[in-house]
């Protein structure tokens, strides 16, 4: 007969036995949380009058914004056994739509519309040259990025635009004022975005079908899942999200620059993966990118902070992609 208690935590060994398997369920993402906390203690000791202070962490939540808005629906992608290495210049795209728009029509009503709407169509764009025409999404990805990159170049001509004007405005503060004067607003839109993404994932039949089809396409296809349809949903949720990501760092700094989005491949394809999401597919959660994207963004300022040059923190990012892939490889091959 089988017990309440071992129904919960499984047979002789109670609550440590519940514990280990929770542990070996999450072993990634824990390992993700120590490694944040070890690099914080290196930090702490190399420069303790930085990240002893608040501001160094109101600096990480008024940043970390920009490419974890982005690094949360890549999960997904990544999940599902695609990458979109596009988003930089949709970023950029999202942002110019809107930039313009607000230039020639004053209304940010349009603005807003404009930024999406370029977002869903850079989406549907690689939705159909992926899953439509079955081209890789890592060469589809490129190509689309420059092909974007291109037609903000051009049609902008090289041009920046000012965003002053949406200072003092209701929609300048929902987007990046500060909420009690310390907490940016654009860190409660990351949790907020974070948690509709994990609710989507592990609580919404599509999540389910995003792990499906990351880990077995064909056994997807012969359950019914409409694979096409699916992963066109998750470069649309990709390309809405860069455009967003876009808008939230240009209005931080109230200028639009073509070149938007530029900086931000490393940092968020480094967050995903050493978050845990594997390159394989059908693995990864967004808790864990979540918390990536946080010790990224710690590296980004404690490597100065503790007196090396900015250039290190190339080296590091590499580093971090390569050394989690190749873990991601070794466990896969030791569980099969």
């Amino acid at each position: 007969m089988v017990t309440h208690t071992e129904a919960r935590h499984g047979p002789a060994g109670g609550g440590w036995v519940g514990l280990a398997r929770y542990g070996r369920r999450h072993a990634t993402q824990l390992a993700t949380i120590a490694v944040g906390l070890v690099i914080w203690l290196i930090f702490v000791a190399g420069a303790p009058r930085t990240f002893l202070s608040p501001n160094i962490y109101q600096a990480f939540m008024s940043t970390t914004p920009f490419f974890a808005l982005v690094a949360l629906p890549l999960t997904m992608v990544v999940i599902a056994g695609e990458i979109d290495l596009s988003f930089p210049a949709v970023m950029s795209l999202g942002t110019g739509a809107f930039s313009f728009t607000l230039l020639y029509t004053n209304s940010l009503i349009l603005a807003s519309a404009a930024c999406a709407l370029a977002g869903i169509l850079a989406g549907l764009v690689n939705g159909a040259i992926v899953a439509g025409l079955g081209i890789p999404s890592l060469v589809a990805t490129i190509g689309t990025q420059f092909f974007w990159r291109g037609v903000v170049l051009v049609g902008t001509g090289g041009s920046g635009v000012s965003l002053v004007p949406t200072r003092g405005t209701a929609f300048y503060s929902a987007m990046v004022g500060r909420v009690g004067g310390a907490v940016p607003a654009q860190m409660l839109w990351t949790v907020f975005a974070a948690l509709l993404m994990a609710l989507l994932l592990n609580r919404h039949r599509f999540g389910a079908h995003v792990y499906l089809i990351g880990d077995n396409i064909e056994s997807a296809r012969l359950m019914g899942i409409n694979v096409r349809q699916r992963k066109t949903a998750l470069f649309v949720l990709m390309a809405v999200a860069a455009a967003f990501a876009g808008l939230i760092a240009s209005l931080e700094v109230t200028y639009y620059w073509p070149t938007l989005g530029d900086g931000y491949l490393l940092t968020t394809i480094a967050s995903v993966f050493l978050g845990g999401t594997s390159v394989f597919g059908g693995t990864g959660t967004i808790a864990g990118t979540l918390v990536a994207c946080f010790i990224i963004g710690a590296i980004n300022a404690g490597v100065v902070a503790i007196g090396l040059t900015g250039f290190w923190t190339q080296l590091i990012y590499g580093l971090i992609i390569v050394s989690s892939v190749t873990l991601q490889t070794v466990l896969s091959r030791r569980l099969t």
